[in-house]
């Protein structure tokens, strides 16, 4: 199993399948002079079927989510998702998009056994998705949706972020559209995660303005504890059911005493935290010969030295290095 000193145990694997993007949104990425990972940095697909079988297999892993960047831009996605769907046991398996290829791969992903999807969507108004994302393409977001809901990809989550004199008047609007059309929407509070390092904590919209805002439309339950478990999000029952809208409050209320996951690059180093500053290497041994149990083995060592929280809330607090799209969702 993964382990940490702090009696965590890692079941949830997210895997970073490419630093690419095809959007450019303001609080992931800079609109121009981001530095790639070379082809031969990447890890291969029969790279990334062995690290998850050996999670699988080896460490206790039940729940793989693949990310990005943007993972519909891996050319081999639909190949990884079936082979992994063939590990015995079998993972629950999902993924993190922008939805913009979700018209095109839907159904091919679900036969392949994919079996929920995650998609980014801050707006409902096309003008202000061009201003956050950089690029035109809402119309494109919207239908990937609903095609993977018709592809029986489901629950499909909506994770919105709002942000200051841009999108933060539209949450009532999000989660009734999200509400009519069945999907499950999750506010995001805009963490420190930005290519730029222009995060600020003043002025950020909280959870507790995201909550403030619905309750003017809607009547809202949280969720018993006992239902959240490890999930990042606090959930509320909308208008009395069966409708739900969650809040992920990384950095107002953060859930680091209840973490699951664990992180692997697209260069395949293994992260602890979305804001660790360091990684331990799995390509190394990977193309050096390692055996499995050895991967394994490096692997329990890394996901040991994980640390008690974040440290958002810490002083000395210095923003990782790699944006996410390098780190992965």
């Amino acid at each position: 199993m993964l382990l940490d000193t702090y009696g965590r145990v890692a079941t949830d694997l997210r895997v970073s399948l490419t630093d690419r993007c095809n959007l450019r949104c303001t609080y992931c990425m800079p609109e121009e002079g981001l530095q790639w990972l070379g082809k031969s940095d990447l890890l291969t697909d029969d790279e990334i079927v062995r690290l998850i079988r050996i999670a699988v297999t080896h460490l206790g892993i039940t729940e793989v989510r693949f990310t990005g960047g943007e993972p519909l831009l891996r050319p081999g996605l639909v190949g990884i998702v079936e082979r992994c769907a063939a590990l015995e046991p079998r993972p629950q398996m999902s993924l993190t998009t922008n939805g913009i290829g979700l018209k095109r791969t839907a159904q091919a992903l679900k036969a392949a056994g994919l079996d929920r999807v995650n998609v980014s969507l801050d707006t409902l108004r096309p003008e202000v998705f061009k201003t956050l994302t950089r690029r035109d393409r809402h119309k494109d977001v919207i239908e990937g949706m609903a095609a993977a809901r018709d592809a029986g990809l489901t629950p499909v989550k909506v994770n919105a972020v709002l942000m200051p004199g841009l999108n933060e008047d539209e949450a009532p609007e999000l989660l009734a559209w999200a509400v009519e059309n069945a999907y499950e929407l999750r506010f995001i509070e805009q963490m420190p995660l930005d290519a730029q390092h222009g995060w600020k904590r003043e002025g950020m919209i909280t959870a507790g303005d995201i909550l403030q805002s619905l309750r003017t439309r809607f009547t809202l339950t949280e969720e018993g504890a006992g239902e959240r478990g490890s999930a990042p999000a606090e959930r509320w029952v909308v208008d009395g059911g069966p409708a739900t809208v969650g809040v992920i409050a990384s950095v107002t209320r953060p859930f680091c005493g209840a973490c699951d996951r664990t992180r692997l690059t697209a260069d395949g180093q293994i992260r602890t935290c979305l804001f660790a500053t360091e990684e331990s290497d799995l390509r190394g041994a990977l193309r050096s010969g390692a055996p499995d149990e050895e991967i394994a083995r490096l692997w329990q060592v890394a996901m040991w030295g994980k640390k008690a929280g974040s440290g958002l809330d810490d002083p000395s607090f210095l923003q990782p290095d790699r944006p996410m799209s390098a780190i992965g969702g």
